[in-house]
């Protein structure tokens, strides 16, 4: 199965991905960063609803680009194939685009990779951080060519 995708909210219209894409882009982060055959749940949502989980679960105030859920601290797949649950903004996401100058596919990617690795079992720190910029590396390209034409 790999991501159960939901989208819960009308999308930014700077937003550009589709849910094939954002699928494609999900088995394709799994495979890079060595989590193939792990599940994991994926909604999309709008600053409003991240908002409400963030301070529900994490008592944060306001909205964030990314949350992670991990179902274990440890993934197991002879225990489990379940990785956790991943809620993105999109609002959040398309207004760090313009801040940080990037292209949104690249900053999906970046996001989700960064979560994936949080449900995998990984801590901020270098390997993360090594970790998420070899995923960018790798996937980012395919969805860059689709918005920039092919070369």
């Amino acid at each position: 199965m790999g991501v159960n995708l939901s989208i819960e909210c009308i999308p930014d219209a700077n937003f550009p991905l589709a849910k094939r894409e954002l699928l494609h882009i999900a088995d394709m982060l799994l495979e890079v960063l060595g989590v193939e055959g792990f599940d994991f749940d994926l909604k999309i949502v709008n600053d409003a609803a991240i908002a409400e989980v963030n301070e529900e679960f994490l008592g944060c105030v306001g909205p964030t680009n990314v949350l992670s859920f991990p179902f274990s601290d440890a993934p197991d797949l002879e225990k489990n194939n379940f990785l956790g649950e991943i809620v993105l903004s999109v609002d959040t996401l398309v207004r760090e685009t313009r801040l940080y100058g990037q292209q949104p596919e690249e900053h999906t990617v970046r996001l989700l990779a960064h979560a994936m690795l949080h449900l995998a079992g990984y801590d901020h720190g270098p390997e993360m951080y090594s970790l998420t910029d070899t995923a960018v590396e790798s996937v980012a390209p395919v969805f860059r060519q689709r918005t920039l034409g092919w070369q």
